[in-house]
């Protein structure tokens, strides 16, 4: 594994950090400085989900209650499925019809939560999901769907509870990395127009995705997530190993380049 992981020093990134999270929660390997912060941008879309499944499952809210846009639920919400426009509260389509992946979207979603629980968002994902896990090194500074920074050493414990969940039902994990509205049609930011742009609850599924950002040899049932920040979280559960990366450059053709090769050596290395 370390010399999977030590392809990241040919990366153009000024500094990095990784970690492979085995399914029973141990470390396979780490890479640089893992309690370094690094901004996680879309990367705190899954940490918001996470906080928002513990809502469905405190009782605070439901996932078929109204969210968002007239004929949006929470579902909708988690899945890009609201018709809410990439960084605008503006209605593009009709909820279920197109895959339209929506930053506002998780920012009407924090906001519905801090509603429902009379609770600021910020202090509801601290106290349901990142205090109970130990990320300590964890905090989210602003928008739900991009402004959180966090640690290889935190994210690898994120990692470690979407392969063997203690914070959330199995039942609930399960259901959230599996595909919501089959089939529909989307862009995946940087990689194109996707047929099917399949999604899950907050979190994005492989499936037979090309291009994509995790590696030929990833399996369809790989989830997880990638951000602008030039960042990543993967979970392969047929591989029954987590990945994640945090660099300090943004997205780019470098990581087109860089991560499939980068995840197929970690793979293999398993």
């Amino acid at each position: 594994m370390e010399s999977a992981l030590r392809t990241i020093e040919s990366w153009p990134v000024p500094s990095a950090a990784a970690a492979v999270v085995r399914a029973d929660g141990s470390l396979a390997g780490t890479y640089g400085r893992t309690d370094h912060p690094y901004e996680l941008a879309s990367v705190t879309k899954p940490l918001a989900a996470y906080a928002a499944l513990v809502a469905v499952e405190e009782g605070a809210i439901e996932l078929d209650e109204p969210a968002g846009p007239e004929g949006s639920t929470v579902r909708h919400l988690l899945s890009h499925t609201s018709g809410l426009a990439f960084d605008e509260h503006r209605v593009m389509a009709p909820p279920g019809d197109r895959r339209l992946y929506s930053n506002a979207g998780f920012e009407v979603l924090g906001d519905h939560i801090a509603k429902a629980t009379d609770i600021p968002f910020e202090t509801y994902l601290r106290d349901a999901v990142l205090g109970p896990l130990g990320m300590t090194g964890t905090r989210l500074a602003g928008s739900p769907a991009k402004d959180g920074v966090s640690t290889a050493d935190d994210l690898a414990r994120f990692a470690a509870e979407l392969q063997a969940p203690r914070l959330l039902a199995p039942v609930t994990v399960r259901e959230a990395t599996t595909v919501v509205h089959p089939g529909l049609k989307g862009v995946l930011p940087g990689y194109g127009h996707q047929a099917p742009n399949d999604w899950g609850l907050g979190f994005e599924i492989r499936d037979g995705k090309s291009p994509h950002w995790t590696g030929g040899s990833s399996s369809a049932r790989t989830f997880g997530h990638f951000g602008q920040a030039g960042t990543f979280l993967w979970v392969d559960p047929d591989a029954g190993a987590a990945c994640v990366v945090l660099t300090d450059r943004a997205f780019g053709p470098w990581a087109v380049e860089a991560w499939p090769p980068f995840t197929d050596a970690v793979l293999a290395a398993l």
